[in-house]
């Protein structure tokens, strides 16, 4: 059983989360240095540096850095791939300056937007769907969501994954307080799957597939979730002032991303056997986790399904908003901005232009 004790250390783990963020924001705002100052855009301008925070994901990032399209797009410019574990990861980094773009799951971006952190959304890397799922071992004995209860669940707080798993105990009436959830990174929840320290974890392959390896099953998808209305995403944001000072440079690295996505849909094959050399799966079965995921072409973002146009935000905007809302509920964030903010948000010339 969760206890009152326990609950209140997960609601302390998740404040903790988020001072920690807010110290980085003042360490910034209080730093010797001068503040930062939007340059005005030159035609044309590149960076001297471009700097990446991806993550292991099986879409169309990942395909970019296996197959150097943004290098062989910018010869001139420094470009440095740096890995990161969650997005909560990637908006401390985003905080810090540590990169210029990144990927993150909707939900961190959104409550990135509540808390004004510097950055835009400028492409959606993945629409997710049975990429992210509640796996649970055969040991636990779980057949389906009502024998949850008072079982170890594994999870990264703040993170897409977190947000479905939350959503899932909601739509079946049950009280995540009567459930042990456990902050964990992707890599500490295998471990502790292998000890059999937990009865199933929340997450996204690869993790997910070596996590079903060692045995167990899925009990539900996000895109199970998405049928109920329940949208998450991988989506890139960049620094606000990179943005403003690089648009055409960032246009273009929409560019090498988007020829990423057609490489995927004309060769599938071939990607898949580039991507298994990315996330230590097979070929077949990295072609298996990539159909896993909506992988969606700059054109089609350019739509008022999606990030839209900056005459007219898309319907990503809502997505990210209603995320906000369902994390002030659970206390994990204290407010969200109203759909303004996050129209506002979506940096949709890349995909537009």
């Amino acid at each position: 059983m969760y206890t009152l004790r326990r609950y209140s250390r997960r609601r302390i783990n998740i404040l903790l989360g988020l001072l920690s963020l807010i110290l980085v924001v003042t360490l910034a705002a209080c730093s010797n240095e001068p503040a930062a100052t939007t340059t005005e855009a030159t035609e044309g301008a590149m960076p001297s540096e471009f700097r990446i925070g991806y993550q292991v994901v099986p879409n169309a990032e990942l395909l970019t850095k296996n197959q150097g399209f943004a290098e062989a797009k910018f010869p001139d410019v420094d470009i440095q791939w740096l890995p990161f574990d969650s997005g909560r990861d990637v908006n401390t980094a985003m905080v810090s300056g540590g990169i210029d773009v990144g990927l993150a799951g909707s939900v961190p971006v959104s409550t990135g937007i509540a808390q004004d952190l510097p950055y835009q959304v400028y492409f959606i890397h993945d629409i997710i769907g049975d990429n992210e799922a509640l796996a649970v071992t055969e040991a636990s004995g779980i057949q389906s969501m009502a024998d949850v209860p008072g079982k170890k669940i594994g999870v990264p707080f703040g993170s897409t994954t977190h947000f479905s798993l939350l959503s899932a105990l909601e739509s079946e009436g049950i009280d995540p307080a009567d459930v042990q959830i456990l902050d964990m990174q992707p890599q500490d929840m295998l471990a502790a799957w292998q000890r059999g320290d937990i009865d199933g974890g929340f997450v996204w392959h690869p993790t997910l597939s070596k996590m079903l390896d060692a045995g167990g099953s899925v009990l539900v998808t996000a895109k199970e979730l998405s049928e109920k209305g329940i949208i998450t995403a991988d989506l890139g944001i960049v620094n606000k002032e990179f943005a403003d000072t690089y648009p055409d440079f960032l246009a273009g690295y929409v560019d090498a991303l988007d020829e990423a996505v057609q490489f995927y849909r004309n060769e599938p094959e071939a990607a898949a056997a580039a991507m298994s050399e990315e996330i230590g799966l097979s070929p077949e079965e990295s072609l298996e986790v990539m159909n896993e995921l909506v992988w969606v072409s700059a054109d089609e973002q350019a739509s008022e399904k999606y990030l839209g146009t900056p005459e007219e935000a898309g319907a990503m905007s809502q997505v990210l908003k209603d995320s906000a809302e369902f994390m002030v509920k659970q206390e994990a964030i204290p407010s969200a901005p109203d759909l303004e903010a996050y129209r506002a948000a979506l940096f949709n010339q890349a995909v537009a232009q």
